[in-house]
C-alpha cells in the first residue's frame, strides 16, 4: 500500500512538472477568420447554427462580446493585430507598405524566445512576397503563401486565394513534422469575403445566404483542426485565439462589403481565448476590448517581455476584479484612409467611448450605442456638446498614440494590382498628411460609387468585361474624373478590343494621376495593342520607372523595344523580367525567339523549354522550340514538338 501510495504521490508530481511546463512556454495557436460578423457566432448569441465548433472551443475559454477591430481593411487590421500598435502609429494604413523593420512584431519575439513559428495563409492579400503584405513573414520558419494572380479561367482558389481546408491541411502537415519545443501557429481564413462561393455541401445548403455559407464553412474546416489538435493531445495545453480581422457591412448604412464606413457590421467582431488547460473556462467578459490588445495578451501568456511600443493592454487584466467594481471599458479608436487613397472622399476616425459612438467626417456623426445599437439616429446636430468633447477625445488619443515616420512607404504598382483583383480599389500616390486626408467629399453620400466600381472591378477581374462595362459608366457619370474609374472602363474596353473607345479614358487616367505606374502600363497595352508601338514604349518606360520589380512591365517594354528595332535594350529587360520571375512564360518565350532568330538556338532551347515547361498547352512556345531543335540538327525532338504544336491547333496571338 505505502508503495502504491508513492508510485500515486510520484505521478501527481510529474504531472504538476509537466502541466508547469506545458505553460512556462505554452503552444500558441492564433486564428484570423476574414471579414467575418461578430452576428453569426453562436457564442456571441446567434441562433443561425452556423458555429458549432467554434462555439465548443468559446466554452473552453474567455469570450469578449465587445471586441473592435481598428481598420476595416485586412492588411492594415492584421498589422495591428501582429505588433499591438495602432494605425497611426504603424503607417499601415494601405496595400503594399511595407511593415517598418523597427515595429515590435509577434511572430519575430516569440521566434527570438525558441518558439516553432508557421504561418498558413488563404489569401494574395496577406502573401509577403506576391501579395500585398511585404515584411509579413519576418520571424516565420514558414510562411505558407505562394499566390498569384490568374489568368483567364484559372482557378480563383489556386491562384488568389485557398480554401479554408486546404489552409488547415497546410497547417496540419507542418505541425505533423516539427520537433520538440513549443510552437506559434497563425491560421488566416479568407473564405467569408467576397465574392461569397462556399463550396459542397454549403453551397446548396445555403444557396439564398452565400455569405451565412461562407462562415459555416469555415467553421467545419475549424472542426478538423481541433479534431486533430485533441487526437494528438496537445489541445489542452495550447492557447488558441481567435478573432476577426474585420466585419462586413452586407448593405447596412448602404455599404455592400467592407473598408468605407467605421460602423459596428465592420468593426464589431468576434474574439476568444482559450487558455492552456483550459483555465477561466466559460468566462464572458462585457467590457469594451480591442484587436491592438491581441499581441500583449499572447506575449503575457507565453512569457515574453512586452515591448514598450506595444500600444494594447493584456486582455487577461479585465479578469481581474477593479476597484470600483466591474472593469472599465477601454476607449476604441478606428480609422479608414481607403475612403481618400481609393477614392479621393474624406478619411474617417472613430472613437467609441462610454456608450458613445463620434465618427469624424465632414458631416461628423454621434449615435447613443445604448439605446441606438443600430446606429442611425445620428444626434451630432442636437447634441453639440457631447459631439464637442468626443471630438477633443479623439484628437488627443490619436496625438498621444501617434508616431512621425520620417519616410512613409509608397505602395509598389504591381502589388496594388494584385488587391485589385480581390476586389479593392487601389491608388499608389504617395501618403498624404492626416490634415488633408480629412478633406473631401464625405463617404456617406458616394457610397454607391464604391459598391458600383467594386463590382465593376470584380467583373473587369473574372473577364466578365460586357457587364462591367455599364456599371463603370454609371461610376463615372458621377465622378468622371475618378482616376481608377476611368482605368477601369479603359481596362474593360481594351479586353473587349474597343481601343477607339478604351484611349480616352486611360490617358485621362494617366494625366490624373501621372505617377501611377499601373496606368501607365494599361495605357501602353492598349496603345501596343493598336501598332502604335512607339506610343505605348515611354508608356511601359514610365511603369518600369515606377515599379522596378513589375515583370510584367518589364516584359511588356521589351516586347515593344523588339518591334521597333531596339533588341539589344529588349533583352536587357527581358533579362530583368527573368532575374524577377524566371518562370515568366512570355519572357521565356520571346527571349527564347530572339535567341534563335539570332541564329544561337542553343541558347534559345533553354528560355523555349522552360516556356514549355511553364505553359505545356501554348502552341506557340511548342513550335518555336520546334525550331530551336531544328537549327541544332536535333531532327527527332523538332517532330515531337512540332506533332505537340499540331495538336494544340490554331497559333497564338504574338
Amino acid at each position: 500500500m505505502a508503495l502504491r501510495r508513492g508510485w500515486v504521490a510520484l505521478f501527481l508530481y510529474l504531472s504538476c512538472v509537466l502541466s508547469f511546463a506545458a505553460t512556462s512556454h505554452p503552444n500558441i495557436i492564433l486564428i484570423t477568420l476574414d471579414t467575418t460578423r461578430a452576428d453569426r457566432m453562436g457564442f456571441l448569441g446567434s441562433t443561425r447554427g452556423l458555429t458549432p465548433n467554434l462555439d465548443a472551443v468559446a466554452k473552453q475559454g474567455i469570450v469578449f462580446s465587445r471586441a473592435y477591430s481598428h481598420v476595416p481593411i485586412t492588411t492594415a487590421s492584421h498589422t495591428t493585430i501582429l505588433t499591438g500598435t495602432y494605425p497611426q502609429f504603424n503607417h499601415v494604413n494601405d496595400f503594399g507598405i511595407p511593415l517598418a523593420k523597427n515595429l515590435p512584431y509577434l511572430p519575430d519575439l516569440l521566434h527570438q524566445h525558441g518558439y516553432h513559428t508557421g504561418a498558413f495563409v488563404g489569401s494574395l492579400i496577406l502573401d509577403p512576397l506576391d501579395g500585398t503584405a511585404p515584411g509579413f513573414d519576418r520571424g516565420f520558419d514558414v510562411y505558407d503563401a505562394g499566390f498569384h494572380l490568374r489568368r483567364h479561367g484559372a482557378d480563383r482558389y489556386k491562384t488568389v486565394e485557398r480554401r479554408a481546408g486546404d489552409v488547415v491541411d497546410h497547417a496540419l502537415g507542418w505541425l505533423s513534422q516539427l520537433p520538440n519545443g513549443p510552437f506559434f501557429l497563425w491560421v488566416h481564413l479568407w473564405d467569408a469575403h467576397d465574392p461569397y462561393d462556399p463550396p459542397p455541401p454549403f453551397k446548396e445548403r445555403y444557396a439564398s445566404q452565400p455569405y451565412d455559407g461562407e462562415i459555416a464553412y469555415v467553421d467545419s474546416a475549424l472542426g478538423k483542426l481541433f479534431a486533430e489538435l485533441r487526437k494528438h493531445g496537445i489541445f489542452d495545453e495550447t492557447m488558441i485565439v481567435v478573432m476577426a480581422d474585420h466585419g462586413e457591412s452586407l448593405g447596412a448604412h448602404g455599404e455592400n462589403t467592407h473598408g468605407v464606413f467605421l460602423y459596428d457590421e465592420t468593426l464589431h467582431v468576434p474574439l476568444l481565448v482559450k487558455l492552456p488547460l483550459n483555465r477561466t473556462a466559460g468566462k464572458r467578459v462585457e467590457t469594451r476590448v480591442s484587436l491592438v490588445d491581441v499581441a500583449p495578451t499572447i506575449l503575457g501568456e507565453a512569457r515574453v517581455p512586452v515591448p514598450e511600443q506595444m500600444q494594447g493592454e493584456s486582455l487577461l487584466d479585465t479578469l481581474k476584479p477593479a476597484k470600483s467594481g466591474a472593469p472599465e471599458d477601454r476607449t476604441a479608436y478606428a480609422e479608414t484612409d481607403y475612403p481618400h487613397r481609393a477614392f479621393g472622399w474624406s478619411s474617417l476616425r472613430a472613437i467609441r467611448s462610454g456608450k458613445y459612438l463620434y465618427i469624424q467626417s465632414p458631416e461628423r456623426e454621434l449615435y447613443n450605442q445604448s439605446s441606438d445599437p443600430a446606429e442611425v439616429h445620428n444626434l451630432a446636430p442636437g447634441a453639440t456638446a457631447v459631439a464637442d468633447t468626443l471630438a477633443s477625445q479623439l484628437q488627443e488619443f490619436r496625438r498621444k498614440t501617434a508616431q512621425t515616420l520620417v519616410a512613409l512607404a509608397k505602395p509598389d504598382p504591381e502589388q496594388l494590382k494584385k488587391a485589385q483583383a480581390l476586389g479593392y480599389v487601389t491608388s499608389d500616390s504617395s501618403p498624404e498628411s492626416d490634415s488633408k486626408n480629412l478633406t473631401g467629399v464625405d463617404p456617406k453620400s458616394k457610397i454607391e460609387i464604391s459598391n458600383l466600381l467594386h463590382d465593376a472591378m470584380f467583373d473587369v477581374e473574372d473577364a466578365r468585361y460586357q457587364e462591367a462595362v455599364p456599371l463603370l459608366q454609371r461610376v463615372l457619370a458621377e465622378a468622371p474624373d475618378m482616376p481608377v474609374a476611368n482605368m477601369q472602363y479603359g481596362m474593360a474596353q481594351a479586353r473587349l478590343k474597343n481601343y477607339d473607345k478604351a484611349l480616352g479614358p486611360l490617358q485621362k487616367a494617366v494625366k490624373l494621376l501621372p505617377d501611377n505606374g499601373m496606368g501607365h502600363y494599361e495605357l501602353g497595352l492598349a496603345l501596343f495593342e493598336t501598332g502604335d508601338w512607339k506610343a505605348a514604349a515611354p508608356q511601359f518606360e514610365a511603369a518600369v520607372e515606377r515599379a522596378p520589380r513589375w515583370a510584367d512591365a518589364h516584359f511588356s517594354l521589351a516586347a515593344v523595344y523588339a518591334r521597333i528595332d531596339r533588341v539589344p535594350d529588349a533583352m536587357t529587360e527581358l533579362d530583368t523580367a527573368l532575374g524577377l520571375s524566371p518562370d515568366h512564360y512570355r519572357a521565356n518565350l520571346l527571349r527564347g525567339r530572339i535567341l534563335s532568330l539570332q541564329g544561337n538556338p542553343a541558347a534559345a532551347v533553354l528560355n523555349l523549354e522552360k516556356a514549355v515547361q511553364v505553359q505545356p498547352d501554348s502552341r506557340e512556345a511548342h513550335a518555336f522550340l520546334a525550331d530551336a531543335y531544328n537549327q541544332l540538327g536535333r531532327v527527332l525532338d523538332a517532330e515531337r514538338e512540332r506533332a505537340a504544336a499540331r495538336q494544340l491547333g490554331s497559333p497564338e496571338r504574338p
